[in-house]
C-alpha cells in the first residue's frame, strides 16, 4: 500500500492463509457453541423473545452513538494528519467500512480507507497514513481496557496483580506513542499526529471514553433486559472480553462467545441470548448507520441528473 513503510519481511505460512484459518477457526467456534447451546435451546429460544421491542431499540440507538463517536475520533486523527476531506465524506467512509467490523475489525478497517481513499484521492492522507490514523484510538481503547481490566478477575480467576500490570503496559503505550509521534513526521507516521498537541489528544480520550461508555450501557441494557442479572462491572468485563477475543477471527459469534466465557455462570443460555441480541442489534445499528450515506449518494445522483 502506498505510503506504507518499505521493506516488510515476508510473510509467514498463517498470513499467506489467514483466509483459510479464519474460516476454518470460525467453523469450529460456531459448531462448539452450537453443540454446547443445543440441550438448551429451549431456554435459548425463550430468552430470546424476552427482551422488550424498547431495549432492542435502545440497544439499537446505542450502537449509533458508539459508531458516531467512533467516527469522530477517526476525523479528528484524519484531520490531524493533514486530511483534507471534511466530515461528510469520511462520515460516509465509516459508516460503510463499520459494516465490515461484523466480520473482523482489520477488515472494517481496510474497507474504511478503501472507500475513503477511492471518493477522495486528493484531499485524503496516504493509505499509510490512514491505517497509523487508527493507532491513538486503538492505544487508548486498550488503555482503558487494561483500566477496567480488573473486572476479569472474579470471572476469568486471574491474579489480583494481573491488572496492574495490563494498565503499566496500557500507559506505556500511550506515552509511546505520543513520543514517536514527536519523533516521526512524515509518511507512515504522519497518521499519529493527533498524539503531537495536547488538545487533539484530549478530545480523542474524551471521545473514546464516551463511545466505550455508550457500548458499556448497550451491553447492561440488553443483559438485564433479557434477565441476566448484570452489573455495571459485567456490563465492563464483558466488553473488555469482547475486545480481546475480537482479535481471535471468530466473527459474528463473539457476542455469544464473550458472553459464556464472563457470565456464563449466571446462565449459560440467557447470557448466550444477551450475546447474540447484542450482535443483531450492533448489525442494526451499523445498517442504519450505513444507510444515510447511500441515501446521500442517490440524492446527489439525482441532482446531477436534475441539473
Amino acid at each position: 500500500e502506498e505510503g506504507l513503510p518499505a521493506a516488510a519481511p515476508e510473510r509467514s505460512w498463517l498470513r499467506r492463509h489467514s483466509r483459510a484459518v479464519s474460516i476454518v477457526f470460525f467453523v469450529a467456534v460456531t459448531a462448539a457453541l452450537v453443540v454446547g447451546l443445543y440441550d438448551k435451546r429451549d431456554e435459548f429460544a425463550e430468552s430470546l423473545g424476552a427482551a422488550p421491542a424498547g431495549v432492542l431499540a435502545g440497544a439499537v440507538a446505542l450502537q449509533i452513538v458508539w459508531l458516531i463517536a467512533r467516527s469522530e475520533a477517526w476525523y479528528v486523527c484524519v484531520d490531524a494528519a493533514g486530511g483534507r476531506t471534511g466530515r461528510r465524506p469520511l462520515y460516509r467512509a465509516a459508516a460503510i467500512g463499520y459494516l465490515g467490523n461484523l466480520l473482523n475489525s482489520s477488515f472494517g478497517l481496510a474497507v474504511r480507507i478503501a472507500e475513503l481513499r477511492r471518493t477522495q484521492p486528493d484531499d485524503a492522507p496516504k493509505a499509510g497514513a490512514l491505517v497509523a490514523a487508527e493507532l491513538p484510538i486503538v492505544v487508548i481503547e486498550i488503555a482503558l481496557a487494561a483500566i477496567c481490566s480488573f473486572t476479569l478477575v472474579a470471572p476469568l480467576g486471574i491474579p489480583w496483580w494481573t491488572p496492574l500490570i495490563a494498565l503499566a503496559i496500557g500507559a506505556g503505550f500511550v506515552a509511546g506513542l505520543g513520543r514517536l509521534a514527536n519523533r516521526r513526521r512524515e509518511g507512515f507516521w504522519k497518521g499519529i499526529a493527533v498524539m503531537r498537541r495536547l488538545g487533539h489528544r484530549n478530545r480523542i480520550i474524551a471521545l473514546t471514553i464516551f463511545a466505550v461508555s455508550a457500548q458499556v450501557a448497550r451491553n447492561w441494557l440488553v443483559l438485564n433486559g433479557i434477565g441476566v442479572d448484570a452489573s455495571v462491572l459485567d456490563s465492563v468485563a464483558l466488553l473488555v472480553a469482547a475486545a480481546a477475543i475480537g482479535l481471535l477471527p471468530v466473527g459474528p459469534s463473539l457476542g455469544v462467545t464473550s458472553s459464556i466465557l464472563i457470565l456464563g455462570s449466571k446462565g449459560v443460555a440467557a447470557v448466550a441470548a444477551a450475546g447474540a441480541m447484542l450482535t443483531a442489534t450492533g448489525a442494526v445499528g451499523a445498517l442504519c448507520f450505513a444507510a444515510w450515506p447511500l441515501l446521500d449518494r442517490l440524492r446527489r445522483m439525482r441532482g446531477i441528473q436534475a441539473s
